[in-house]
């Protein structure tokens, strides 16, 4: 691996829920023995999107709603690699929504940690589309967990609270192992207060709420998750942990051939691929 940054410490001001996030991602590389020159961590734009700055492995901070095509083109590229994109709820669900309903459709498998504050701290609060309604002259907020329970192609979906490490950790170490499993795509949501625009630390506290600690839960029961969700959302709780996993086909399984490399690690010189480069050639002759 050739080292070109050393890892930083993070901007965020202190008591952000995106140290927590840091610290999950840090701690479960750690625990399945992801090897630093085997990872790439890409960010999108705002306070999130410095996060791949603070950690030991590749990283690449991609344009304003593009860190999923972005990553999928790095894991065509190396299928070898441990992707893991990552970004806010504005860069995610607003510029980035159309990005995300094709990755839950495609399924690669890569990992995208979304960082849900409900504002856009990095330019001074303004509501984004997770923002709570307040009154009629707001809008109500979107639910990517929803989101992805209706697409058929999503195969891991889960949410935790940055102020719950216990949980956070064990979610985002899953989320990981089903990514490198080549099971699929791995959503996480984290709840991630922002101390300065939106501090909601008081208010998730007290109603995040595990869906796994249900007698008989199923995390592969598509029905029984939605109806998890949107009973506990009528009840004024967010519904946490492992909501739903499923083997549904991942993206790469239908033109990754066992043994043959990614095209970032061929041989493409040309020294090396005269006879090769020259039979493309004469089949596109006239």
């Amino acid at each position: 691996m050739t080292i070109t940054f050393t890892p930083s410490h993070p901007i965020w001001c202190a008591g952000c829920g995106h140290f927590g996030v840091k610290n999950a991602i840090v701690n479960a590389l750690a625990t399945i023995n992801q090897p630093a020159h085997e990872t790439m961590v890409l960010a999108g734009i705002g306070c999130s999107g410095t996060i791949q700055n603070n950690i030991d492995s590749y990283g690449y901070h991609a344009l304003h709603g593009r860190v999923l095509p972005t990553a999928l083109g790095v894991k065509l590229a190396n299928p070898e690699l441990m992707v893991i994109a990552a970004g806010g709820d504005g860069d995610g669900y607003a510029i980035g929504a159309g990005h995300l309903m094709h990755t839950f459709k495609r399924n690669p498998s890569i990992v995208y940690v979304l960082m849900n504050n409900g504002v856009y701290g990095l330019t001074k609060g303004q509501r984004s589309p997770t923002a709570q309604q307040i009154d009629p002259t707001t809008e109500r907020n979107i639910d990517g967990i929803s989101l992805g329970l209706s697409i058929p192609g999503a195969s891991f979906l889960a949410r935790a609270y940055s102020g719950a490490a216990d949980q956070l950790n064990a979610v985002m170490v899953a989320a990981l192992e089903h990514a490198a499993a080549g099971r699929g795509f791995a959503f996480v949501e984290v709840m991630s207060p922002c101390v300065t625009y939106n501090d909601t630390y008081a208010e998730w506290s007290g109603k995040v709420h595990d869906v796994t600690t249900a007698d008989g839960y199923d995390p592969s029961d598509r029905i029984a998750a939605f109806s998890s969700v949107y009973t506990l959302a009528e009840q004024g709780k967010i519904p946490t942990g492992l909501i739903y996993q499923s083997d549904a086909p991942a993206y790469e399984s239908a033109w990754k051939k066992p043994g043959l490399a990614g095209p970032a690690r061929l041989d493409v010189s040309p020294a090396g691929n005269r006879t090769h480069y020259a039979d493309i050639m004469e089949k596109y002759a006239f």
